[in-house]
């Protein structure tokens, strides 16, 4: 387990936790990084060619410095005004600004491009930690699978499998996932669409950088190349059911945060709108979210106010999807605020005059839906959230076990800051991880909840990477995104359901709440006025509703 801050906490949690109670994190971890690796050749060819000539950032390759702007080289007039001396200062410091961007970025993949070379034709394996929270991340940090869609690109699994029955049929919707174009399609749409665009997806296979380039329309280009590339490959072969593809195929989750609220408060409205019930077509919260938005803009503006009647025809799945996205993992209001004006900033022809306003009311309204949607979800966000409080409070940090038994606790304390003073001057040494400090209350509520939900997603990935391994499947993650052999899509999708019913099958509010009142509640500070609050918030567990579990292992679209 890594962990920079409160490493001395973590370890003698770890140090006091019965060994056996490990071991399923553990396996998890060792089978995670028992994947072996190789370097996709034919992509890395292409990507070295355009690195070599002038780059190309539209595609994620960095240009070189020689294609930097170039600062003003004309001299100013002796008496030019200061208006005029302070715009060049600022061009002079915008192309300098650029320049060092240009040259960081050049440098860093010029890095990464050099492992992928060294490691061209050989197997090799990306070990695996954890964070506190139980989340797994490559110990490599240059090159691996958590990186950008280039970096993805360049990697395959190096054991491959025969594509079987149904291979083809998933590499081809993988592709059009990647394309972004089909998002609320049926995986039949996709397919269909994907043999419409043969053509084009062998042209790009054949001739990437010459052709049509089809391709480099896509969300994700490099991987939607890479997969142009197999798919050729396995339809020219003669019999494309036994060509061995080494292509990691993604299974990603539906706004997967909201999808554990859902599950653990059995919330069968927000279910529905991540994707935990079956259906005819994938559900999309962001649109949803977005459409109830523009429900309360329409009363509002009918009663004549003034924001809401500028905003008509600006709310959109963009201008909501960053703050939807976020409030699971407890974003305040004043950084959802943050994130809508970025958007609306975006828009050229929204009135910025109105930004300000805008922002502050829609925040609002995104915040009213979501608590119309998933009632539940902030309900238990909110027993997270002041249980935190409370334990933070009496003085201590928040602690919990996850599902898989790994201990957990918050890292997060007071600044700790030491003045040295010396003969020339003085230094200050801050901390923020010092144990002897009482702990920073409001990042301790402010981070339980996410946390939380983190440890929850960690524990359903392991589950699923235990359970694929014991059934014969190659699987890595990158956290809520799980990756297989296209021959195995099937299988692993079962299996990602089935554990997911199996760890919100138990009472996991009820076991959370069990172990804080023991851990914080009990012995001789019981008697505290505190600890008697906080024993009070800590039994009253959220109430759940009706949604049915097993309805997610029939749900196409829950992992798609």
């Amino acid at each position: 387990m890594r962990s920079v801050e409160g490493t001395m906490q973590h370890q003698r949690l770890l140090e006091s936790c019965p060994p056996t109670n490990l071991h399923g994190a553990l396996d998890a971890l060792t089978q995670l990084g028992n994947c072996a690796w190789r370097v996709n050749g034919r992509v890395l060819d292409l990507v070295l060619t355009l690195f070599n000539e002038k780059g190309c950032p539209r595609l994620g390759v960095p240009a070189p410095a020689s294609e930097a702007p170039r600062p003003p080289e004309n001299r100013l007039p002796a008496g030019a005004s200061p208006e005029r001396k302070a715009e060049l200062r600022r061009q002079l410091a915008r192309c300098l600004k650029v320049a060092r961007e240009m040259h960081s970025l050049r440098t860093d993949a010029l890095y990464r491009l050099s492992l992928a070379q060294h490691l061209r034709h050989r197997v090799f394996w990306l070990p695996h930690n954890m964070d506190f929270r139980g989340r797994t991340y490559p110990c490599p940090p240059h090159f691996n699978h958590l990186g950008s869609d280039l970096a993805r690109a360049l990697l395959e699994f190096a054991h491959g499998r025969p594509l079987g029955p149904h291979g083809l049929d998933w590499l081809k919707i993988h592709l059009v996932n990647l394309t972004g174009l089909k998002k609320h399609e049926s995986l039949q749409a996709r397919l269909a669409f994907a043999d419409e665009m043969m053509e084009k997806i062998l042209d790009s296979a054949d001739q990437p950088m010459m052709g049509q380039k089809w391709w480099m329309e896509a969300d994700e280009p490099w991987q939607a190349l890479a997969c142009c590339m197999e798919i050729a490959q396995a339809v020219r072969a003669p019999d494309p059911t036994a060509y061995v593809s080494h292509f990691p195929v993604h299974q990603d989750g539906s706004c997967n945060g909201l999808q554990h609220y859902a599950a653990l408060g059995r919330d069968s409205v927000g279910a529905a709108s991540v994707n935990l019930t079956p259906s005819d077509l994938p559900q999309d919260v962001y649109s949803s979210v977005a459409a109830q938005v523009e429900v309360f803009r329409r009363q509002d503006a009918e009663q004549g106010v003034q924001v809401a009647q500028v905003l008509e025809g600006f709310i959109s799945r963009k201008v909501v999807k960053q703050t939807v996205m976020t409030v699971v993992y407890g974003v305040t209001r004043y950084g959802g605020r943050l994130q809508i004006e970025k958007r609306l900033r975006e828009i050229s022809n929204f009135p910025q005059e109105f930004v300000w306003q805008a922002s502050h009311y829609l925040v609002r309204q995104v915040f009213n839906s979501l608590q119309e949607m998933f009632s539940g979800t902030r309900a238990i966000q909110h027993w997270l959230a002041e249980s935190a409080r409370l334990i933070a409070h009496t003085g201590l940090a928040v602690e919990w076990v996850t599902p898989l038994g790994i201990p957990i606790i918050q890292p997060y304390h007071r600044d700790s800051k030491v003045l040295i003073n010396g003969g020339i001057q003085s230094l200050t040494f801050s901390s923020t991880g010092d144990t002897s400090q009482k702990p920073n209350i409001l990042k301790q509520k402010n981070g339980f909840p996410p946390n939380f939900i983190h440890s929850l997603d960690s524990s359903h990935m392991m589950l699923t990477a235990l359970h694929c391994y014991r059934k014969g499947l190659t699987f890595v993650s990158v956290h809520d995104c799980f990756w297989t052999h296209a021959a195995d899509v099937t299988i692993m999708n079962q299996v990602c359901r089935e554990q997911f019913v199996c760890l919100h099958s138990q009472p996991i509010l009820h076991d959370l709440s069990r172990f804080l009142v023991e851990r914080f509640c009990s012995g001789p500070r019981s008697t505290n006025v505190r600890v008697a609050r906080l024993l009070d918030m800590l039994l009253s567990v959220p109430k759940t509703g009706t949604f049915n579990l097993e309805q997610v292992k029939h749900s196409t679209y829950f992992f798609s």
